[in-house]
């Protein structure tokens, strides 16, 4: 229980309404959960960030932005005056400050402003099943294992979504490109940047075992159930439906940590979310949102009018936090 009684601290710390809950009144609230015990946070929930962007953009357009699609930065030129942003489409657009959120991109997106990053981005896809309709009523709330504290990831949770169904997932798969949302997806220059660099070698290394967990439970839906049963004992592996993946943009350190904190990289025009928590909102949507901030105290130039992102975005992003965390029989971070 020391892993749940650490997260029942931190978030007095953050002044959180919360509840400690008995193995019998775990049971109580979600009587096909097990566990030893969890903390129930009232306050939390989920939302369709898909519908969120879209009303975003309507009301960027609305005050006159603009949005470019289907369009990849290709160059960056930062000069006195300000910034100079080249697309794949051969546009250039001039602009006095920028704020860059480029996810899965960020360190490249750094490096064409000749900027050395410091770190470099490693891949992790998330694979995610959704249940049966069947359980759509299985749990009550989001259910969260007790999250391991030497790895910046969630665990196997179930989610319920906002059109009733309920999800499950993610894992963490090292993913062999940079946009690799399918087991598939297999790019031999990201593949060869990834395993050139010295931080993610180290990476590898100190989680091999719980890495090579991963990618079995990847290939083999049982050993991903499994995970799933130490809390939610009744699904079957007939119960596990396919879902789209995500792939997060972890920062990985030169000698070889895995960032697990807001990472921010400025130039004199431009300011750059490097990597983002996955704990709270979507990571791109709270960055742009916390840079804005830190480049209102930060630039002497004009307020920002161009934001540049190098990659695409896919899948459904919802909103993730601890509702109701639970420790296991087993004390295993599931």
């Amino acid at each position: 229980m020391a892993r749940m009684r650490a997260l029942w601290e931190r978030t007095a710390a953050n002044g959180l309404e919360r509840e400690w809950l008995s193995a019998a009144e775990l049971r109580e609230r979600e009587p096909n959960i097990i566990g030893l015990g969890g903390i129930f946070v009232p306050s939390s929930g989920i939302v369709s960030y898909r519908d969120v962007a879209t009303a975003m953009a309507n009301r960027f357009q609305a005050k006159g932005g603009e949005i470019i699609y289907h369009a990849e930065v290709s160059a960056l030129t930062e000069h006195a005056a300000g910034i100079v942003i080249r697309t794949s489409q051969g546009r250039e657009i001039e602009t006095a400050t920028l704020i860059g959120c480029a996810g899965l991109m960020a360190d490249r997106l750094v490096k064409m402003l000749g900027v050395e990053p410091g770190f470099i981005i490693c891949p992790f896809r998330g694979e995610y099943f959704r249940l049966a309709p069947r359980h759509n009523r299985i749990v009550n709330h989001l259910i969260y294992p007790i999250p391991d504290p030497a790895m910046p990831f969630l665990g196997v949770h179930l989610t319920r979504m906002i059109d009733g169904s309920v999800t499950v997932g993610p894992n963490a798969v090292l993913a062999l490109k940079r946009e690799g949302y399918r087991k598939r997806d297999v790019s031999f220059t990201d593949t060869l940047e990834i395993f050139r660099s010295a931080g993610i070698r180290r990476v590898l290394h100190n989680h091999l075992l719980s890495g090579l967990g991963e990618m079995k439970n990847s290939l083999c839906k049982s050993g991903y159930l499994r995970r799933v049963q130490k809390y939610c004992p009744s699904l079957t592996v007939n119960d596990l439906q396919p879902w789209p993946a995500g792939v997060r943009a972890q920062a990985v350190s030169p000698d070889g940590k895995l960032i697990d904190d807001f990472l921010f990289v400025t130039t004199p025009r431009s300011i750059h979310t490097c990597n983002a928590p996955s704990r709270r909102r979507h990571p791109r949507y709270l960055s742009a949102r916390i840079s804005s901030v830190k480049f209102r105290r930060y630039a002497q130039a004009r307020a920002p009018r161009t934001c540049a992102a190098c990659g695409t975005q896919r899948g459904r992003i919802t909103r993730r936090i601890y509702p109701l965390t639970l420790q296991t029989g087993s004390n295993y971070a599931t």
